[in-house]
């Protein structure tokens, strides 16, 4: 098959299918995103609560291929990744690949290498590729309270924020205690009346403050742009090895040093006995994703800041009642109650060959071949599949990593060398063996705590070996572990 005649859909217009779309432009494939929404970006584009910054540092999460000089900050304001996303599609020539409030409703292997794409405007075409780039936190998951739906004041999900909506003088709960929540509490503590803070499980907080970069830094990043390669192969060493290294059992002086870090922090920087025990986790420094912030802790401190341990019982028309029978008066709601890791591509339905649909097969339990693909669906890849290293590595460097290894095998049906390529069951089986027996020495199984790393059978659902083991494997396709036709 010449590639003039292969085509393959993206499914998703967030970073990873900006990249996967990068790529295939370059390799001169024929492509199309679909896209639910009417605007590129992905949960930074959904994402707009007070205080929004990237975890990541920010010239380590961009592009390899589209440095950026410009990040105001250490740690990127979420509206500024959300206008480099944004900026990257327009100046690659993406935006016209994209058929946007498109939301694809089915996928259908039809035989002959070729799948059929239905969306919500109707019949989304025939291609013989696709590449599911639908990122890892879009599906909002609220937590099943009694009488949630009874509050009278505003409440929405932290993914969902009002942004006409004045929060002055207002009284606000915010339910979580994950990394929003802990940059939404700052954010707005000097405009409202009282915010309460409802924690059912703490975090442990890394003090790294934001600090604005200098204009002559800048401009040092513009005119010498190797400067910019020099930092980025810095910070994707530290970040990506190091402290990767250290949540897997391969760097064990760099997790005490990391718990060392954390606890002074909470000790120098929580004043109060009482509320510094409260913040005081159970579980080891790791064990859920690292909370990084200078300003959480002074915030909860404020006069009109209160931390709320006790268990809820209900939500009432006014408030929010615990268990101890204590009504916390409020206004507005704020669920800071993260996303279902594990949703993919739903509510979509993928029939793969055979009429076998990938829904039912992951219904409990989601299961690739090295996070990327799943036998009896040809044709079919993932960038950020199960397994793929959600928890420890930076996304942009792992996605890119991915879309790599999976653009080889497009490139090899494109070129006419298979018009069907699927992993085996058996290189399947052998590989989610392997990761079921590391996952057990993974900070995240050994820290005592649970998290959203975990599926619902209980297993751990991310990669538990190195950054240097998930380059290695993905660097070329094993073409002996998988089906070709």
């Amino acid at each position: 098959m010449e590639q003039a005649s292969f085509k393959v859909a993206i499914i998703g217009a967030g970073a990873s299918g900006i990249a996967t779309a990068v790529n295939l432009k370059r390799m001169g494939i024929p492509f199309v995103i679909f896209e639910r929404a009417d605007d590129v970006g992905g949960t930074w584009r959904d994402n707009a609560y007070p205080g929004l910054a990237c975890d990541v540092p920010s010239h380590l999460y961009r592009f390899s291929f589209a440095p950026n000089a410009e990040w105001s900050h250490e740690y990127s304001p979420g509206g500024e990744i959300h206008a480099y996303f944004r900026d990257v599609a327009k100046q690659r020539g993406i935006m016209e690949h994209v058929r946007f409030s498109s939301e694809v409703t089915e996928a259908r292997f039809i035989g002959e290498g070729q799948w059929q794409i239905s969306t919500t405007k109707g019949d989304g075409g025939l291609f013989n590729a696709i590449v599911l780039a639908t990122g890892i936190l879009h599906k909002a998951v609220l937590p099943s309270i009694e009488g949630r739906d009874s509050f009278a004041g505003t409440a929405f999900h932290s993914s969902r924020w009002d942004r006409d909506l004045s929060l002055a003088g207002k009284r606000v709960g915010i339910i979580g205690t994950g990394s929003t929540a802990t940059q939404i509490l700052p954010a707005i503590v000097d405009d409202v009346a009282s915010v309460s803070l409802f924690q059912r499980t703490p975090q442990w907080i890394l003090n790294v403050p934001n600090n604005r970069f200098a204009e002559e830094k800048k401009q040092a990043f513009r005119t010498e742009p190797g400067k910019m390669a020099d930092l980025y192969n810095h910070l994707n060493f530290v970040f990506n090895e190091r402290f990767a290294a250290a949540l897997v059992g391969e760097n064990d002086e760099g997790l005490a040093e990391m718990a060392r870090m954390c606890r002074e922090n909470l000790e120098q920087n929580v004043h109060d006995p009482e509320l510094r025990d409260r913040l005081t986790p159970s579980y080891q420094t790791g064990c859920k994703r690292l909370i990084v912030s200078d300003k959480f802790y002074p915030a909860i401190q404020r006069e009109n800041a209160h931390l709320v341990d006790t268990p809820i019982t209900r939500i009432e028309p006014t408030g929010i009642r615990t268990e101890d029978g204590v009504l916390h008066e409020l206004d507005v709601i704020v669920y800071a109650t993260g996303f279902d890791p594990f949703a993919f591509f739903r509510p979509a339905v993928i029939i793969g060959r055979d009429g076998v649909s990938l829904n039912e097969r992951w219904r409990e339990s989601c299961q690739a071949y090295r996070s990327v693909a799943v036998p009896e669906f040809p044709n079919l890849f993932f960038v950020g599949g199960p397994n793929s290293p959600i928890g420890n590595f930076s996304y942009l460097r792992t996605a890119e990593v991915q879309i790599g290894y999976v653009m080889e095998l497009i490139r090899r049906l494109a070129d006419g060398n298979y018009r069907e390529v699927e992993p085996t069951q058996e290189a399947t089986d052998a590989f989610n063996a392997e990761v079921e027996q590391a996952i057990t020495r993974t900070v995240w199984v050994t820290g005592g705590c649970t998290s959203w790393y975990f599926d619902k059978r209980g297993k751990v659902v991310s990669w538990p070996w190195s950054y240097g083991r998930f380059k290695a494997d993905l660097e070329q396709p094993r073409m002996e572990e998988f089906k070709v036709a």
